[in-house]
Order: structure tokens, then sequence, then C-alpha cells
């Protein structure tokens, strides 16, 4: 690239997108991307936002999308700080929250390596805001005094072992990450002797094509292979599930069975 302005101060944004859903984009976030000069943006994030980026301002996309190739977080961490020593302001927009497995705190430590300002503003996690929106409270009286987010796929690929702790408790458990894991996560809630956990997943959480699932732990995956459930999918484990309309048709099929 092409040095534009020795003169222009770098700077670095870390903003949360949100969701999918580009309404749900805090006011702070716009006005970011209101005095970008580049941004970076990942595939789980709406390209509708990059509206409030001025007309002349550089956009990039990184990838950052399971199963499809994309920019390594060595190559983005190096790309930010290019962009932002040779045209400014650089907004690094990421899909829910920077802090909420969007390893946005790497890009912080990398971009004040190189002594360039950085500053974050959160976004709507979706391990709180798509539970939300399918009316489903990760905490709820008498339900669910706490909840878990994790990661369905740790950098080795398996599971996490926190997951089987979260299964022992009485929790509401949000997974993120998750879907190729489910059968492999719901055996975890079963041996926890929880078949019978309500149990939820959200393709595309706030998105104008989102799905969703709700049944059991003995059954969500059926359930996910018959509707063709694929990723981006949030899973979500717990009685609170049961608070969403759609699982009285789940008792009555236990009822009809019975």
């Amino acid at each position: 690239m092409t040095q534009q302005n020795i003169h222009i101060a770098p700077k670095v944004t870390l903003l949360g997108a949100g969701p999918g859903d580009p309404e749900l984009l805090t006011l702070k976030g716009v006005k970011a991307l209101q005095t970008a000069n580049v941004v970076l943006y990942d595939a789980l994030t709406n390209e509708a936002l990059l509206d409030y980026a001025p007309a002349q301002a550089i956009k990039v996309y990184v990838g950052k999308r399971s199963g499809e190739h994309s920019h390594s977080q060595d190559a983005i961490n190096q790309l930010m700080i290019d962009y932002a020593l040779n045209y400014g302001h650089v907004v690094r927009l990421k899909g829910g929250d920077p802090f909420v497995f969007g390893r946005g705190y790497e890009e912080l430590d990398f971009a004040v390596s190189y002594n360039v300002p950085v500053s974050v503003i959160p976004g709507v996690s979706s391990s709180i805001g798509v539970p939300a929106l399918q009316q489903i409270p990760v905490t709820h009286r008498g339900l669910s005094e706490s909840f878990w987010v994790v990661t369905g796929t740790t950098t080795n690929g398996q599971i996490s072992d926190d997951i089987y702790q979260a299964a022992n408790s009485n929790a509401t458990v949000v997974v993120l990450m998750g879907l190729k894991q489910l059968p492999k996560i719901a055996e975890v809630f079963k041996a926890a002797g929880k078949k019978q956990l309500p149990a939820a997943v959200v393709q595309n959480g706030s998105a104008e094509n989102e799905k969703l699932i709700v049944s059991t732990v003995e059954n969500i995956v059926a359930r996910v292979q018959e509707e063709e459930i694929q990723a981006p999918a949030l899973l979500i484990f717990g009685e609170v599930v049961s608070l969403h309309p759609s699982f009285k048709s789940v008792i009555a099929q236990y009822a009809a069975i019975s």
C-alpha cells in the first residue's frame, strides 16, 4: 500500500458490530465508522454497516468464517497496523463483541506494541443478544441464577473442558462456535443426567433468515439434522429454554408418547 499522508495520526478502534442485525450497532459505533479512513471487517458482520463509513474510506474484507479461506490472525494484525500508519483511523469491525471470543485483545495488544492508540467500543454479544431476541432469558428467577458462555471448539479442534463443568451446573449454558460439536456436547449433557433438559439452536441469530430449533438434549441433534441447520449457529442449554412459547409443543409431544 502507498503512504497517503505522513502527518495522519494512526488510530485503531475495535468495534463490536453485534450479532447481525445492523440496527443493533451502538450509536458510538456509528460515530466511529463515520470517521474511519479504513474499515477491516469480518464475515460475520453485516455489510450494510459499511454504509456508515465515508464513501472514500477503504473497506477490506478479512474473512474469519469457519470453513472458508480467510486471512490469518497474524495477517489481520499486520494489515491493521499498516493501514493505521499509512491512512490514519482504522475501524476493526468485528461480529458480536470484540472481547467475547473475538480475539479483540490480541489485536489491541498488537497495536499497542506499535504505539498505536486503541479504543474499544463494545458490541451486543450474540451470547446474550440472540437468546434475548428469541425471548429466552439467560437468567430467570427460580430457573437460572447464572450463565456460562463457552466456545464449542478449542484451538485443537476439541470441545472445551469447561463444557463438562457447565453441564454439571444449574446454569444456562450458551455455546458459541459449537454446531459441528453438537453431537458430542449433547452426549456430555446426557452423561450428566440431563437428557430432558430444554435446548435450543439458533441459526443466523437476528438476521432475516434466522432459524430456531427448540427441543431437549435427547432430541436436539436429530432436530438440527431434520431442519438442516447450518453455521453460524448458537446453542442454548438450560431450563430457561422452556420459557419459549414453542416449548409447549415439545412437552405435548412427550405427553403423547407417554
